[in-house]
């Protein structure tokens, strides 16, 4: 049973829509979420990790740090390999809601939590 509040990451361009993937993401948006609240506390700074055609790894290491004390990791798109890191730090990653309005996908997905749905 999850326990509230959680905190969620969000990759979003303008804060508004969930529309950034996982690897060109430059920020995460750090949200305080309930089944009946959503405040965003912070807004974290990351150096992006998909460079074309090659990663950087200590770019990932540092998006890692980022979100590790976060439940789940909202974005538009998410490889296997970057979904597993995530998954490996105890976080969930979350694509099921891209490029849908920020604050409505957090509500929706904690209440769906609170009722013991398993999403992302």
């Amino acid at each position: 049973m999850i326990k509230f509040p959680i905190q969620l990451a969000v990759a979003s361009k303008d804060g508004i829509a969930i529309d950034e993937h996982f690897g060109h993401a430059k920020q995460f948006g750090v949200y305080q979420v309930t089944a009946h609240s959503c405040e965003l506390l912070e807004i974290r700074e990351v150096a992006n990790y998909c460079l074309g055609q090659h990663a950087d790894q200590s770019a990932m290491a540092g998006i890692l740090e980022t979100i590790k004390d976060c439940y789940a990791v909202f974005v538009a798109r998410i490889g296997d390999g970057p979904t597993e890191k995530v998954n490996a730090i105890g976080v969930r990653a979350v694509s099921d809601y891209a490029y849908a309005a920020v604050e409505e996908s957090l509500l929706d997905y904690a209440r769906r939590c609170a009722a013991g749905e398993d999403i992302g």
